[in-house]
């Protein structure tokens, strides 16, 4: 089962990058995460893991698995019978904006058939999350004052 969503934000790439991937700190902008942690540093790294709270669901444990600085990263989650990839990228515009795609991916035995009854909720926070990094990425470019 695969959930896409993608936004144009008005703000260069560097600056979207630097708030997108600012992982612990997506509950100060989207109503789609509640709590991230980094359980081995805060930095998007290869192996690196995070345990993120959403409304309504359990905790869980995300995995780092490819990282291309400034441009993209993937992390998984695995548990019995799902195996969850969610990816994300940042590319740069001809005009100064930037568009960011998200896709969720949901596998396994019982992932597919958990990825159809959660979709509505996955869609959600897929809109949430692009929404709260437009604003909050808009925001900060013309609090900066430079053009785009």
């Amino acid at each position: 089962m695969l959930t896409e969503d993608s936004i144009e934000i008005d703000a260069p790439a560097p600056l979207v990058w630097q708030v997108f991937s600012d992982v612990e700190h997506w509950p100060d902008w989207t109503e789609s995460v509640t709590s991230l942690v980094g359980r081995d540093g805060a930095n998007l790294a290869v192996g690196k893991q995070f345990s993120i709270k959403q409304p309504g669901m359990a905790k869980l444990v995300w995995k780092v698995t490819e990282i291309d600085t400034g441009s993209s990263w993937t992390w998984v989650q695995r548990s019995p019978g799902v195996n969850v990839s969610a990816r994300h990228w940042v590319i740069p515009q001809p005009d100064g904006r930037t568009l960011v795609r998200q896709e969720l991916e949901q596998r396994g035995m019982i992932g597919a058939l958990v990825g159809r009854m959660m979709l509505k909720k996955t869609k959600r926070f897929l809109e949430l999350e692009a929404r709260g990094l437009k604003n909050h990425s808009e925001q900060l470019h013309r609090a900066s004052g430079q053009p785009s």
